[in-house]
């Protein structure tokens, strides 16, 4: 069964208190002050598509439902994100595993939901993985435009843009497979998407759902641009070598730490 074991936050960040209920509020607070004040958000111009909850629950995507325990370890990830990012000022997080397989798009997708429960900030994912999507499958939403068609000029940014039923947080899925992957990872376009998508709203934190390290160069193409890499590793299948190599492959990178994954 995927479920998230534990949070394991000491890749490269020095250990930290726990912290009290007070001290965390008053780091989100700072985070985003302008925030302070909950508003309602209405969207005028991206897609808005009611969740399908037996499909989300089919999917595992346990951070939607508030009677799920297991979705407490999504939480307490939460709060640590949200508190090394309230100390750096940081608002952007990849997320990426040594091999293919290991629940990476799952994390990042309950992440995503857990930060967008939080009222002081939105969220949008970015799916990166763009040899083997899955973002649209696990919410179970069709989608005629994604990122490779705004990136090629075939769309605009808010024709991709879907909101899938959670207030503040807004997906940007990749829609099918696309051969040419480290090629549009480093592309001018997508420099320009992402200096757009980082610039255009302060309070929002952004998720980039990255393929695995091992699997080709995407991940190391594109980490080193984001805050922070957060790595899923898959127990009794992601091995000693596979995580060594990989820290070697994103030497240079800030890892924020590690999700254990997958646990039985």
């Amino acid at each position: 069964m995927d479920y998230l074991q534990r949070a394991l936050d000491k890749a490269q960040s020095q250990p930290q208190a726990n912290g009290s209920e007070a001290q965390i509020r008053t780091l989100r607070k700072s985070l985003h002050p302008e925030h302070s004040v909950v508003q309602k958000i209405e969207y005028t111009q991206t897609r808005v598509v009611a969740p399908n909850r037996d499909k989300l629950r089919r999917e595992r995507i346990i951070s939607a439902f508030d009677d799920d325990r297991r979705a407490d370890g999504y939480r307490q990830l939460r709060t640590q994100i949200l508190r090394k990012f309230g100390e750096n000022n940081w608002r952007t997080l990849a997320i990426t595993s040594p091999n293919s397989g290991a629940g990476k798009s799952l994390t990042a997708l309950n992440l995503a939901i857990s930060l967008s429960l939080e009222v002081n900030h939105t969220v949008m994912l970015v799916e990166l993985d763009l040899r083997s999507p899955s973002i649209l499958r696990k919410l179970g939403i069709d989608t005629e435009y994604g990122l490779v068609d705004v990136l090629e000029g075939k769309a605009e940014l808010n024709q991709a843009l879907i909101n899938p039923g959670f207030e503040r947080l807004v997906v940007l899925p990749n829609s099918g497979q696309e051969k040419r992957r480290s090629e549009l990872l480093s592309s001018p376009q997508m420099a320009a998407l992402f200096r757009d998508i980082v610039n255009r709203y302060e309070s929002r934190l952004i998720i980039f759902d990255l393929p695995a390290v091992l699997d080709d160069d995407d991940a190391i193409v594109f980490a080193p641009q984001a805050d922070a890499t957060l790595l899923v590793i898959e127990d009794c299948v992601s091995t000693r070598a596979d995580i060594e190599r990989t820290m070697q492959l994103l030497q240079g990178i800030r890892v924020l730490g590690t999700v254990l994954n997958k646990v039985t």
